[in-house]
């Protein structure tokens, strides 16, 4: 059973926008909140390895722990929005790597041997990455399942404002994270447009495709 009430592709990409004011009486169950986030992790990410937390905050106590290393300008968001959903990315993945693979084998969907190559392929090099190199990894990973996120959203009918103004030093230990394994990626904002406060029906400026790509 599909959970989408959208399932317009182009509508869903091409007319999503930030929100920054969403209609406070508003409020998205745990259980669809969790649903999207199900749906958001299907995302692709290198070498399988998944490397996203993510942490919903919708509760008053929740939201006063975010608005105490957010900056002031998110403020609208932070207020209304029925969910933040806090994007993490977890530098210590590859510690669980192979156990999901070795499941993936109990499961009955991979042999021995392609298990086996999978993981003296990649899970080397993950054990030699710096800790830069992990960070790196882990937070342009997420960041698919952030933006898939974004768009699940508006399959379910919400709109979304994905948010980066915030003390990033002290993100993860307000939220009750281990700082050195998990790198704030992004929050996203949630919930349904304040039918009083709609954004503006003119579109924000795109640069062209001839200013952003080139063909060698």
């Amino acid at each position: 059973m599909s959970h989408f009430i959208n399932n317009n592709f182009e509508d869903v990409l091409i007319n999503r926008h930030s929100v920054r004011h969403f209609d406070p009486k508003v409020k998205i169950s745990r259980d669809e909140l969790q649903t999207m986030i199900s749906e958001a992790i299907t995302a692709p990410s290198a070498c399988n390895l998944q490397p996203w937390r993510f942490v919903i905050v919708d509760t008053v106590e929740g939201k006063e722990k975010l608005a105490s290393f957010f900056m002031k300008f998110n403020k609208p968001q932070l207020e209304t929005s029925s969910a933040i959903v806090f994007v993490f990315g977890d530098t210590q993945a590859y510690k669980s790597y192979r156990d999901l693979w070795n499941k993936a084998y109990e499961d009955g969907r991979i042999t021995a041997e392609k298990r086996d190559e999978v993981l003296k392929t990649f899970l080397p090099l993950y054990e030699a990455a710096s800790y830069e190199g992990l960070i790196h990894d882990a937070k342009t990973n997420s960041s698919l399942a952030a933006m898939q996120f974004m768009l699940v959203a508006r399959g379910h009918g919400y709109e979304t404002n994905a948010i980066q103004g915030y003390n990033a030093k002290v993100a993860a230990e307000t939220l009750g994270l281990n700082p050195e394994r998990y790198v704030p990626n992004m929050a996203i904002a949630i919930g349904k447009p304040d039918p009083n406060n709609l954004p503006s029906e003119i579109k924000s400026t795109r640069y062209t495709t001839e200013d952003v790509c080139q063909f060698l």
